[in-house]
């Protein structure tokens, strides 16, 4: 017997005939990999390479963070708990070791809220370390608990072998899901993330400044890492927040400290003044119908839960187009305001949104006689 193909089925739409065009501007970036977004909206602005894989370098320390913030808000700790600095925090993160460091002295004991401000302002190794082993008892056991928040947050493919990012083959992450992680930290834990804009930060008399480069420059810039890993380049994920737009950033496998800033500069001032907001879908607007098996009704009209906005370039916008994408044939009982499928939106090739669509009216279950309709369209279905 032939195995049954996945029954999915498509509408397509046609969205607003003002918006439709020529073609999207035109945006190249020396960077090899890179992912832009839209915060209020999650209109993908520029993407490049954005699923492949790559070393995360320091870029690792933000699902650090995302592991400590979460552990504070669920009151595991506090900031005024107290962790140890091991001779392996030490010498791996600490002053011998010539890497980023807040230089926690061997065996003294270091709060929770020093150690976050030494790892989001600094960037501290020995931080990060420090917290690991203080929160999971080592480094292993830590990196474990990353990973596992990782697929909680939804990120697939991002993987943690060490809390500092240091050279590791099992380091992995992707432009989209360290973007997906910086919107998720600046949503959740907003009085955690307004030390990512901090200038410097002293303790045990060091005063050292904050290692975004983009955060002293008064463009808007506030927050989040910058990263390097050998054979791969310089990264960046940062946050903008200008003229009431915030956008999301990640880039790596750029050439220089120096590349890294013009480049992050460039894109963030054309994200800036080269899009515009329009709504596709107002609240209540019926955006499709999908199939119902064995129900009073043979269809139910799909809706979403509010109005579905996307930025789309100021100048020669792309046509629009959006298809609602659902599991075929729906069974009943359905209830109002279901679930049942996503609405994606491109511009031209390019996927903008991706939005829950939701069922706008019950169904129950129909008559013997309709269910046995349904079921003979199936089987003709399957046969086809």
């Amino acid at each position: 017997m032939r195995a049954r193909p996945l029954p999915l089925l498509t509408l397509v739409l046609c969205l607003m005939a003002s918006l439709a065009c020529a073609q999207t501007p035109v945006f190249e970036t020396k960077a090899k990999q890179a992912y832009l977004i839209d915060a209020e909206t999650g209109t993908v602005l520029f993407s490049k390479d954005e699923n492949t894989p790559v070393p995360p370098a320091s870029l690792a320390k933000l699902m650090t963070m995302e592991v400590v913030f979460d552990a504070l808000t669920r009151a595991e700790l506090t900031p005024d708990t107290t962790y140890t600095v091991s001779e392996h925090a030490w010498r791996t993160g600490g002053a011998p070791s010539g890497t980023s460091t807040m230089f926690a002295a061997l065996k003294s004991g270091v709060s929770v809220g020093d150690l976050i401000q030494g790892v989001v302002v600094q960037l501290a190794n020995d931080g990060c370390i420090i917290l690991a082993e203080g929160m999971s008892g080592s480094e292993g056991a830590f990196a474990e608990r990353m990973t596992k928040r990782a697929r909680t947050l939804g990120l697939s493919v991002s993987t943690f072998k060490n809390p500092t990012g240091l050279p590791d083959p099992g380091n992995t992450v992707t432009m989209r899901e360290v973007v997906m992680l910086a919107r998720h930290i600046q949503a959740s834990y907003p009085n955690f993330y307004r030390l990512y804009s901090q200038a410097d930060f002293e303790w045990n008399k060091i005063r050292q400044r904050n290692r975004n480069p983009l955060i002293a420059a008064n463009i808007g810039v506030d927050g989040m890492a910058t990263g390097f890993a050998e054979g791969y380049g310089f990264s960046i994920v940062t946050s903008q927040q200008k003229d009431g737009k915030r956008v999301f950033l990640a880039m790596g496998g750029l050439a220089s400290e120096k590349e890294r800033v013009e480049e992050t500069r460039k894109i963030l001032d054309w994200a800036m003044s080269a899009f515009q907001k329009k709504t596709v879908f107002a609240k209540g607007d019926i955006i499709g119908e999908a199939s119902v098996y064995g129900g009073a009704a043979s269809s139910v009209r799909l809706v979403t839960s509010g109005p579905v906005d996307v930025l789309v370039p100021v100048n020669n916008p792309d046509r629009l187009s959006a298809r609602v994408i659902y599991k075929w044939p729906l069974r009943v009982p359905i209830a109002s305001g279901q679930t049942v499928g996503t609405l994606k939106i491109w511009s031209g090739e390019r996927l903008l949104r991706e939005i829950p669509v939701e069922t706008a009216a019950a169904v129950e279950a129909g008559t013997l006689t309709s269910r046995s309709v349904d079921a003979l369209q199936e089987l003709l279905f399957f046969w086809l």
